[in-house]
């Protein structure tokens, strides 16, 4: 069956339904942990399914079939190292239902953004675990709000305990992509993230060229500290728009489109392994909302000798090229797997995605 068959029938398959919440997919060499074939990280573990960053949205992605879970890192008031997509925790936990907390909220700078709520740095790990997990994007995701309330923010070093109990049972190599969130802002604060992650890998056998973990962030100054104290592979993220704030805060008016330059490039193979682009770089939309032509950035990140790992892909309407989406509602699914095949066809090395399963499907086809 040609290629592009395949993609369309599957296609039509999970609009129907076929990609079932929780449905387990079989191991393939599409996705093995050791570099073989298409990496499918589970971005957040399992965010399409259960609320994000908690160990069930880590168990559902590895479960799914997904050898890798990306784990974005803040710090505790106390120096610990949880999980959460930013360390304001307003919008993933019942916090605000908390009134002993209510005089925490507090209104900070972060990254050059004024932002309002609560944040993990002024809570120590004892208080944050009487909080408990909710839905982000509860207007895309209803169906996850039944979840919440039901998981505490879960450690590092809890989710790498997961990852090796799930590892043996399932009988392969399971492994996490840590990010380091907001470096410059938490080194500002005292409170710097990469000496307790370096720790952390130490303490687990895990700072070794071999060990299942690659380290992300970005910001540059930091990945470049990290690849001279860890063995582990590491990621430059990079987004459409906007500057790593280690260069603003530092007055460098390099941007992440310069990053992504030939030179920058090259520049970035010395320090990391992998290209984590926004996915907009490597194919943007129109004016329309779809998909044009492709950019060289695979081309030219593979010249440089980096893999490339962009973000994020999702199945509901709301973040689909619009010639994709299958209806006006926001939270129904499209046809990811037709966006996903433009992707895999430009040459990407793996992807960051919300729902493992279609993506593993996709990767098979």
């Amino acid at each position: 069956m040609p290629k592009k068959l395949a993609v369309l029938m599957l296609s039509g398959l999970a609009l129907l339904g076929a990609a079932a919440p929780g449905a387990a997919v079989e191991e393939t060499e599409a996705h093995n942990v050791d570099g073989h074939g298409v990496l499918i990280v589970g971005h957040r573990g399992a965010p399409g399914y259960r609320p994000e960053h908690t160990l069930a949205s880590y168990e559902l992605a590895f479960r799914q079939g997904a050898d890798w879970v990306d784990v974005d890192l803040v710090p505790t008031k106390d120096g610990q190292l949880v999980a959460r997509h930013e360390n304001e925790i307003g919008g993933t936990t019942d916090v605000a239902k908390h009134p002993e907390f209510a005089d925490r909220k507090k209104t900070k700078v972060i990254d050059g953004t004024p932002l309002t709520g609560w944040f993990t740095e002024d809570f120590t790990l004892a208080e944050l675990k009487t909080l408990r997990a909710t839905e982000r994007i509860p207007d895309v995701r209803p169906n996850n709000t039944i979840y919440n309330g039901r998981w505490q923010i879960a450690t590092y070093q809890e989710v790498l305990d997961l990852t090796r109990r799930l590892g043996r049972e399932l009988h392969r190599t399971l492994g996490t992509y840590p990010e380091v969130k907001h470096s410059t802002y938490f080194s500002s604060i005292g409170m710097p993230t990469e000496p307790r992650l370096v720790d952390i890998l130490n303490g687990n056998g895990l700072n070794r060229r071999d060990a299942p973990v690659v380290i992300q962030s970005f910001e540059v100054s930091n990945l470049k500290a990290l690849h001279r104290q860890v063995r582990v592979p590491l990621v430059q993220l990079t987004s459409a728009t906007g500057a790593p704030a280690d260069f603003v805060a530092k007055g460098d008016p390099r941007t992440y489109a310069d990053l992504v330059t030939p030179a920058g490039l090259k520049e970035i193979s010395t320090y990391a392994d992998y290209l984590g682009p926004e996915k907009a770089q490597i194919i943007p939309r129109d004016a329309a909302g779809n998909l044009a032509a492709p950019t060289s950035l695979v081309k030219d990140a593979h010249d440089a000798g980096l893999k490339v790992v962009p973000y994020t892909f999702r199945n509901e309407n709301s973040f689909l090229p619009a010639n994709l989406r299958s209806s006006s509602s926001p939270a129904a699914w499209g046809d990811v797997f037709a966006e996903e095949a433009a992707f895999l066809a430009t040459g990407i090395d793996g992807f960051f995605a919300d729902q493992p399963d279609t993506a593993l499907i996709a990767v098979r086809s």
